[in-house]
């Protein structure tokens, strides 16, 4: 008779590694947002977005006709970025 013993803790560890990859694969999944899309991720307005990053330098941005477009990694690493430089109250 074979008997098996499993490490809960570590299946469960195991397990909360693998969805936090696949999370994460998820978020790259587009190659750009546009407008639209970036206030979703951000759950900002587009003024809000305007007036407090927007005009930013380091924001990756590109105006293609009369629609923005932002590739989804740089700009998910700019706001991360962005955001820890905020000030805290």
């Amino acid at each position: 008779m074979i008997s098996i013993q499993i490490d809960e803790k570590e299946i469960k560890k195991l397990c909360k590694e693998r969805v936090e990859e696949f999370l994460k694969e998820g978020d790259f999944e587009f190659v750009y947002w546009d407008s639209k899309e970036l206030r979703k991720r951000t759950c900002l307005a587009w003024s809000t977005i305007q007036d407090h990053f927007f005009y930013d330098p380091r924001f990756p941005k590109y105006k293609i006709g009369n629609k923005w477009y932002f590739p989804a990694k740089k700009t998910r690493e700019f706001l991360e970025t962005w955001l820890t430089e905020q000030p805290t109250q």
